[in-house]
């Protein structure tokens, strides 16, 4: 039986449709997650923990930046970090190794839910914005996967190098639990990610009119603001490490600007040829 083009789908065509996109994404999600589960060992000792030891390219890196600029008494040239992780709960380690396996899942299958997406609203698109399919689903990609090791070697080490040296007294030993060091590797690496498609955001925005370079000009220094929120709430409060986060992500700002321009100056062609 053919598939129904877009105009001849009733809603409920549509809730039946995107239901199977749904479907296909989840199940690519879980296959990935699977993948990851039965590596899981791989990815706790070279990925999860791998921030926590001092070895890590980005402290090495910054111990070195530091010696450079005669800083010698730094955190990020010690032996070691000043905690354990620690497990207390029966099912502690069982779940961190489910839950871990499936973001990785997420990670790993993104390509393929954003196609997925794709496929679902490319239907509705004119035939010279479906031609740019793979452009898109290579580009949101591309940055997810940028913003993803943003935040595993910037964002991750600087949050555990601040809150594993951070100390109200000598008295208080920092044990952290196994939830909670996960959990900060992962919403670092995740934010950061969806944080750096700003400019496939922008986009769209910008194709429905929500959105114009001129409106992003003219309130950029409440974008500014904003940023510098976003950069507070997904790095440790110093300002070093809110600056280094805040960098990109204005970059990014003004890359969505000039994207915004573009789509704008399209569209305008588009009328002028219809006129």
């Amino acid at each position: 039986m053919a598939k129904k083009s877009t105009d001849e789908m009733s809603f409920l065509d549509h809730l039946e449709d995107l239901r199977w996109h749904l479907i296909r994404m989840t199940i690519a999600i879980l296959i990935c997650a699977t993948i990851a589960f039965i590596f899981s060992g791989f990815i706790f000792e070279h990925i999860v923990f791998a921030p926590k030891r001092m070895d890590f390219p980005t402290y090495k890196w910054l111990c070195k930046a530091s010696q450079f600029i005669g800083i010698n008494d730094t955190t990020f040239c010690a032996a070691e970090f000043p905690f354990k992780i620690q497990s207390r709960t029966m099912a502690g380690q069982f779940s961190a190794d489910i839950w871990t396996s499936i973001y990785a899942g997420f990670v790993l299958a993104f390509p393929y839910v954003i196609y997925q997406f794709w496929s679902f609203i490319s239907p509705g698109l004119h035939h010279n914005e479906r031609k740019h399919s793979r452009g898109f689903i290579f580009i949101t990609s591309l940055l997810f996967f940028i913003g993803v090791l943003f935040g595993y070697y910037i964002v991750t080490p600087l949050s555990i190098n601040f809150l594993a040296n951070y100390s109200v007294s000598v008295e208080v030993s920092n044990e952290f639990d196994l939830s909670s060091f996960i959990s900060t590797v992962r919403s670092s690496c995740l934010a950061s990610g969806l944080v750096f498609e700003l400019p496939i955001i922008i986009y769209f925005l910008t194709k429905i009119g929500l959105v114009t370079p001129q409106i992003m000009k003219k309130y950029r220094k409440f974008a500014l603001v904003i940023v510098l929120i976003i950069s507070a709430i997904i790095t440790p409060p110093d300002l070093a490490s809110q600056i280094i986060v805040a960098i990109p992500i204005l970059i990014l700002y003004q890359v969505s600007i000039y994207i915004s321009k573009v789509v704008v100056r399209n569209q305008n062609k588009k009328q002028k040829v219809h006129v």
